[in-house]
């Protein structure tokens, strides 16, 4: 029955180079930049830009899905009016987005 099934004798397991481990473990941190690392360090530049160019009469929009107008900017927070005679103050961390001129006036 040899010719039918030959005999399959159980060998030695290779191990893999010391060259193949060091390829594999850059690699994996090569992914690790480019998936993670890099692309979250573009949004956190963006998001800086975004809140150093606030400035008074800007309409933006908090994390927390508050609109308003800005009337006040100091280093770390800014007064916002939400509507006609009430102001609430906010950490400038806490903008989303700032939305285009008019767009707070089209929404009411």
């Amino acid at each position: 029955m040899n010719f039918l099934f030959p005999i399959a004798y159980a060998q030695e397991a290779a191990s893999p180079s010391t060259t193949f481990n060091l390829i594999f473990i850059g690699g994996m941190f090569v992914l690790f930049y480019f998936i993670l690392w890099r692309p979250q360090s573009k949004r956190a530049k963006e998001h800086k830009e975004l809140i150093g160019g606030i400035s008074k009469g800007d309409e933006v929009m908090t994390s927390g899905g508050i609109l308003g107008k800005v009337t006040s900017v100091t280093e770390d927070y800014m007064g916002m009016q939400i509507a006609d005679g009430v102001e609430i103050k906010v950490q400038k961390s806490s903008v989303a987005a700032a939305l285009p001129k008019g767009t707070i006036a089209g929404i009411n």
